[in-house]
């Protein structure tokens, strides 16, 4: 038996002798070069494309079957526009082990490798007739059985490397180009269960989505096929460029993981990702660390998870921070022992840190979470607020029912400088009805808003407006919300006011506001106000009945306006248009009323200017100045409001001296006034009351002008007509003259 397996040793080493010697002479006299012609002539008749083999072609038979090539390319379909394109590649496989079905690689190698793959508008590829050959040559053997299983072959690649290679997509039909450029791989040792070195990096441009990144990735892989177990260690990932609207991106990311796909197990240890940016004006960073996760096909487990954000934006710095501790849970529920929100927020002014804690309890099957035990602690620190500094704290619950798409809220207590009762409901989240219910004992919202927008208009140059924006109430469209608002003290862009309710009703557009009602300056206020916005140009009505307003204070509050004083009605029932600022205004229509007592209006003093000119004062124009007034006891006024522009024809002004009339147009839309109005001057007191003014003459003032610059001017020479002024021209000093001298007796 040992002499028979001794010979056949022997014939067994000879024939591989024998075959070593015939790939070596094989090798030797073989060259593939000169097959160079031929092989291009092949592929063009086949698949009229063309082959271009400007590099040398080297083969090796023995101890490893592999090939070297050179300067390869290959051009698109009937065209001479280059499809792909190899700087260098080589292969070598372990001859010997084939016999067992292993695949033993020394090395893969390319360099400059560029391929361009374009679909077509009609959603042909630039690729399909290979595929098509392809497919027809197998279906040319149907004997084959090509899907039949065996037995796994093993493989063993000593490395791969991969230098500047580029891949390119563009979709013809919608415009979109996707680019990996700069590809370079280097890998160790690629075998099952084996750990694997791998460094990777790469540029990716598209322009749909608008992407530019450069990404570097390292790490230890080791997989196992046949148990479809995979796990990345050491992970380091680096990616810099932009993506969408966001520019200066840097993510990076780090951590252990894990994957049993046989058995849907997933884990990840000491997994870190930070990320940083530039959106718009804004930046913002962000951090995830999760030191331990599991999750498997009936349960997860995550501890001490941290989630950090921070935005430096106009409205102010941002910072948040979300930490879950001790999550646990299966298919069917899960619970944290505490869930922590921080947000803090600073502003030029003010400083808020807000921090939300409650233990989480849910439902996976049901999609509910329950926040039972919640408490939103709030605080604040600014020059402004009292004693410079406020905190407060809420306590209520939430739930959250996601198969049913509902909401629930429910929270009292303390928030800043108020006392707080809130509900909310939400229903249906794709398109969710809003209700609510708001009450707070005061509320002064100047404290909380930021000064930064103010301050930069007072710094930008004025001879270069700036293009007024449009605003979008598209919003309001699709909003489903009612609710009730109810303030004990409110305080919001200077103005005060007290007993405040407001309801609102807002359906596919159209936003009804009523009642819209308060107590404010010694007087109340209520009406109604409707937005439509369901229109193509959205739509306002204002209905607003002032009672007993001590009107001096509100103007000065509201527009910082210090030219009227008094106290009574104002009645405003007025509609508009349009989606900008200066529409709206040159698009007022409607009715305003006015009707005040015991009053003045500041900036000048008529009676004062009547008794100057009748001692010989000029009758120039001249500004409003600060300190002069005109004295009423009864001030009464309508306006027709058309176009942005509000006129009137029947001012009425008293006073024991004085009496005013006029008529003239207010140009809301162009903020300027154009007014004449006639003053009489009674020569006793008795004159007023309602008797003819004995011994009165009455003299036209016209007002003029935009409203942080008016002028007025005494129109004395209106006196004399016009016809008289043509015919009397040369005797109008002598009447202006007797015109004087008639003013001075009624003033010694």
């Amino acid at each position: 038996m040992n002499k028979y397996l001794k010979y056949g040793l022997w014939a067994l080493a000879g024939a591989l002798a024998l075959l070593v010697a015939i790939m070596a002479y094989i090798a030797a006299t073989f060259d593939p070069n000169a097959y160079k012609a031929q092989i291009i002539q092949l592929v063009k008749e086949k698949n009229q494309r063309t082959l271009k083999l400007d590099g040398d072609i080297r083969l090796t038979f023995f101890p490893s079957i592999g090939a070297r090539l050179e300067k390869i390319s290959i051009s698109e379909f009937d065209s001479e526009k280059e499809f792909a394109a190899i700087d260098a590649a080589s292969v070598s496989v372990a001859l010997l082990p084939l016999l067992s079905r292993q695949v033993v690689v020394d090395e893969v190698s390319a360099s400059g490798v560029k391929v361009q793959i374009v679909k077509f508008k009609d959603g042909r590829n630039n690729f399909d007739d290979l595929l098509g050959k392809a497919n027809k040559a197998e279906s040319a053997t149907p004997g084959q059985d090509a899907g039949k299983p065996g037995a796994a072959v093993a493989f063993d690649i000593a490395a791969v490397k991969v230098e500047k290679a580029q891949l390119g997509y563009r979709d013809e039909a919608r415009g979109a180009q996707y680019a990996l450029k700069d590809i370079n791989l280097k890998t160790g040792r690629i075998a099952n269960n084996t750990p694997c070195n791998i460094d990777f990096a790469v540029v990716m441009q598209a322009n749909a989505p608008r992407v530019d990144i450069a990404a570097q990735l390292k790490t230890i892989l080791t997989f196992d096929l046949e148990n479809m177990r995979y796990k990345i260690e050491a992970l380091d990932l680096q990616a810099k460029g932009a993506v969408l609207d966001i520019n200066n991106l840097d993510l990076q990311a780090s951590g252990d993981a894990s994957a049993n796909l046989n058995t849907q197990e997933f884990s990840a240890r000491k997994l870190q990702l930070t990320a940083s940016g530039v959106k718009g004006k804004d930046r913002f960073e962000t951090k995830l660390n999760a030191p331990e996760l599991s999750l498997t096909h009936d349960k997860f487990s995550a501890d001490k998870v941290t989630l950090k954000a921070k935005l430096d934006g106009d409205a102010g710095n941002v910072d948040a921070a979300l930490s879950l501790l001790d999550l646990r849970g299966n298919a069917q529920s899960f619970k944290s022992s505490a869930l922590t929100l921080e947000v803090e927020l600073k502003q030029p002014e003010q400083a808020f840190k807000i921090r939300l804690a409650t233990p989480l309890v849910g439902s996976v099957e049901a999609k509910q979470i329950n926040l039972a035990d919640l408490v939103l602690a709030v605080s604040a620190t600014g020059d402004k607020l009292p004693n410079k500094s406020l905190s407060s704290e809420m306590k209520g619950s939430v739930q959250i029912d996601a198969g049913r798409q509902s909401l629930q809220l429910n929270l009292a207590g303390g928030l800043l400088q108020s006392q707080v009762k809130a509900k909310l409901a939400v229903n249906g989240f794709s398109n969710p009805a809003i209700r609510y219910d708001l009450d707070l004992d005061q509320l002064d919202a100047d404290l909380y808003l930021p000064k930064q927008a103010a301050a930069k208009a007072e710094t930008k140059t004025a001879a270069v407006p700036e293009k007024e924006q449009p605003f979008d109430l598209s919003a309001l469209q699709k909003l489903n919300l009612e609710g009730s608002l109810r303030i004990g003290k409110l305080k919001v862009a200077n103005i005060q006011s007290s007993q405040l309710r407001v309801d609102v009703k807002a359906h596919n557009g159209q936003v009804n506001v009523s009642p819209l009602s308060a107590r404010l300056y010694q007087g109340s206020v209520s009406g109604s106000v409707v937005v439509n916005a369901a229109q193509k140009i959205p739509g306002f009505a204002v209905k607003q009945n002032l009672s007993g307003i001590d009107i001096a204070p509100l103007l000065k509050d509201a527009v910082n306006l210090d030219m009227l004083a008094g106290r009574g009605d104002v009645a405003a029932n007025i509609s508009t248009q349009g989606n900008t600022v200066s529409a709206l205004k040159k698009g007022l229509n409607g009715t305003l009323g006015l009707n005040l007592a015991d009053g003045a209006i500041k900036g000048i003093n008529i009676a004062k200017k009547l008794r100057e000119f009748g001692k010989g004062g000029s009758a120039d124009t001249e500004s409003a100045k600060q300190g002069e007034k005109t004295d009423f006891s009864e001030l009464k006024a309508s306006f027709k409001v058309k176009n942005g522009v509000a006129h009137n024809e029947d001012l009425s002004l008293k006073s024991p001296l004085l009496r005013l009339s006029g008529k003239g147009d207010v140009d809301i839309g162009n903020d300027s006034i154009d007014y004449l109005a006639r003053a009489t001057l009674a020569g006793t007191l008795e004159g007023q009351g309602g008797k003819d003014a004995v011994g009165g003459i009455t003299v036209p003032v016209r007002l003029s002008g935009p409203y942080t610059d008016l002028k007025y001017k005494f129109e004395f020479g209106s006196l004399i007509s016009e016809g008289a002024k043509q015919k009397l021209e040369s005797r109008k000093e002598e009447l202006k003259s007797k015109l004087q001298d008639q003013l001075k007796g009624m003033f010694r």
